[in-house]
Order: C-alpha cells, then sequence, then structure tokens
C-alpha cells in the first residue's frame, strides 16, 4: 500500500522515495530505543566525547574555557535516501559539571544517500545565549544566537578577542557514508 502511495515519487536515481521515509523512521525509532541509556552514561559519553575532542583539537579547550557552557553530543545518528533524519542526545556543562540533558533532531530533503554517525559540541561564548535552549518548544540552530561551524583551522585562529560570535559548533568523530554535515537546522530540546 505504501509502496504505491508513493509509486510517483521517485528519486532522480530511481530509487521509490518511500525507502527514504522508511529509512528515517527506523533511525528514529532505533536511536529512540538504543540512546535510552541512563543520564549518567550519557553524561560518561559526553565528558569522554569533550576529553578526546580536547585532545585532538587543544584549541577548543580555549572555548570552553571562556564560554559560558558546553553541549555536547557524542553521537549523533544520520540515515537518509532523498529525505534524511538525524538524532542524538547529549549534555550540558556548565563549570565542568551537568546541567541538563538535551535532544538534537533534524530532517532533510535532497540528493542525499547513506548512514553516518558523528558527533558535536556547541560552546556558548554568553551566558544571553545560553537562555535558547530553555525555550519549551526547543530551539533551532539558526534561529536566535549567531552559530559559527569551526574546523581545525580557524580554531587556531581564535583568541580571547577574535572570539566574538554567540556560539560555536565544532563536529567531530565522523563515521559512515554520507558526504557533509552541518548543525545548521538541528532542533535541540530539554529532555529534563
Amino acid at each position: 500500500m505504501m509502496g504505491r502511495a508513493f509509486e510517483s515519487l521517485r528519486h532522480p536515481a530511481g530509487w521509490p522515495a518511500w525507502l527514504g521515509i522508511a529509512l528515517c523512521a527506523a533511525l528514529l525509532g532505533w536511536s529512540h530505543t538504543a540512546a535510552a541509556a541512563s543520564g549518567a552514561e550519557l553524561e560518561q559519553d559526553a565528558r569522554a566525547a569533550l576529553e578526546q575532542l580536547y585532545e585532538k583539537q587543544p584549541e577548543t579547550r580555549f572555548l570552553a574555557e571562556q564560554s559560558s557552557a558546553v553541549l555536547v553530543f557524542p553521537r549523533i545518528l544520520k540515515a537518509g535516501l532523498v529525505v534524511g533524519a538525524e538524532r542524538g542526545k547529549g549534555v550540558l556543562f556548565r563549570d565542568d559539571k551537568p546541567d541538563g540533558h538535551y535532544a538534537s533532531t533534524g530532517l532533510s530533503y535532497g540528493l542525499q544517500a547513506g548512514a553516518q554517525a558523528y558527533g558535536y559540541a556547541l560552546f556558548f561564548m554568553r551566558e544571553s545565549a545560553t537562555r535558547a535552549l530553555d525555550d519549551r518548544n526547543g530551539w533551532e540552530i539558526g534561529v536566535g544566537p549567531s552559530v559559527v561551524l569551526i574546523d581545525e583551522g580557524a580554531a587556531r585562529k581564535l583568541s580571547s578577542t577574535t572570539a566574538d560570535h554567540d556560539i560555536y559548533a565544532y563536529v567531530f568523530g565522523q563515521k559512515g557514508l554520507m558526504a557533509g554535515i552541518g548543525v545548521q537546522g538541528s532542533k535541540i530540546t530539554k529532555l529534563d
């Protein structure tokens, strides 16, 4: 039945669109049950991911020291075939102590096929930017405080005088078969 309903929707390569929708539904369902780890396990994973980031990219430790809070998503799962979905859970750290659990979700549409896992950290440089996380309906990255995605080269150039944006995002640990990653459009919602 579903195949017929979406029969007219086909990917340019000939794949039926319902297959992409099914992949996304499976990802969201799987990640919901797979990510049902305890808060302590999530905090441990987030702290370990942050420490690995500091080791591989020492410049990010400077960002953490200058920030009012750091939100770490140790593992985001993304899959798609024309329609894509991503989901993961993370921990907000203030003064190196856990201060809340959050979900990151996103949907996308376009020329895409595959699956990948990655993590990301958001360094909130101002307390006013951190307040975006308090919205009961969640916060969509790209709406509200300015977010700058940085890479290894840009991180090396940051100093206390040049780090003038509200939030810096750093993506790490990318594994999988999809090209490109961005955090723009991801929705972050408080879980606690």
